[in-house]
C-alpha cells in the first residue's frame, strides 16, 4: 500500500514562505502524476498544483505565480514551494496522485497570519 507523508507546514506571517514535502512510498513514483491539494476550514478539498510524470506543471488560479510544485524522483518526493502567502492560503495541505487512488496522508497544517 502506498504511503504518503506530508511535512513542512507551520505558522507564518502574510508574505512569508514555506516549503512542503511529500514523501511517497511507491515503487512506481516516477511514472505517476502527483498533486498538492488543500482543505480550508469549512471548504471542500481542492487541487492547487499538479505535476505530471514528465514534469509538466499546472496551478490553480489562486496560487499561480506564488506556488511552485516540483519533484525529485530519486527521493520519491514531491515539493510545494509557497511564497507570498496570504491568510486565505490557510489550510491543511495534502499530496496524492492525480487519480486520487492513494489513501490520504495526515496532511500538514499551514496557517498564515495577517
Amino acid at each position: 500500500q502506498v504511503q504518503l507523508v506530508e511535512s513542512g507546514g507551520g505558522l507564518v506571517q502574510a508574505g512569508g514562505s514555506l516549503r512542503l514535502s511529500c514523501a511517497v512510498r511507491s515503487s512506481v513514483f516516477r511514472a505517476i502524476g502527483m498533486g498538492w491539494y488543500r482543505r480550508a476550514p469549512g471548504k471542500e478539498r481542492e487541487l492547487v498544483a499538479r505535476i505530471t510524470s514528465g514534469g509538466s506543471t499546472n496551478y490553480a488560479d489562486s496560487v499561480k505565480g506564488r506556488f511552485t510544485i516540483s519533484r525529485d524522483n530519486a527521493k520519491n518526493t514531491v515539493y510545494l514551494q509557497m511564497s507570498s502567502l496570504k491568510p486565505e492560503d490557510t489550510a491543511v495541505y495534502y499530496c496524492n496522485n492525480l487519480g486520487l487512488t492513494y489513501s490520504w496522508g495526515q496532511g500538514t497544517q499551514v496557517t498564515v497570519r495577517s
